[in-house]
């Protein structure tokens, strides 16, 4: 197995890996997982595929920072980096987005900011 360790400790599992040939005949890492027809298969991966996939796995564990520090909220589900929130509305949307932009203890030193918007029903800013 090829682990790469998170800031956040927790890790990403690549099974099986091997180096192998890519589609141009070049060497590729391979490893173990679900196509998109959701077969298991050897799957072909390249250095800018393991950077995206750190970088979406650190902003989900960014996400579930956030999400643990608004515990008196109602959250009625994510997309992407958005929070959909369901509060009374004496709710501070500068509190919301303070206790959103607060750094994880494992990653103190990184700049979080967010924004966000009181509306009566979903949709995109």
């Amino acid at each position: 197995m090829l682990f790469i360790t998170l800031p956040s400790g927790r890790k990403l599992t690549y099974i099986k890996p091997r180096i192998g040939e890519n589609q141009f005949g070049g060497e590729s890492v391979t490893y173990e997982g679900i196509d998109s027809t959701k077969k298991w298969e050897r799957l072909e991966s390249y250095g800018p595929k393991f950077v995206e996939n750190v970088v979406q796995a650190i902003s989900r564990d960014l996400l579930m920072n956030a999400i643990k520090n608004l515990p008196g909220a109602l959250i009625c589900g994510h997309v992407h980096d958005e929070l959909l929130i369901e509060c009374k509305e004496d709710v501070s949307l500068d509190d919301v987005c303070k206790a959103m932009a607060h750094n994880p203890e494992w990653f103190p030193d990184i700049l979080l900011r967010a924004d966000g918007y009181v509306t009566s029903f979903y949709k995109k800013d």
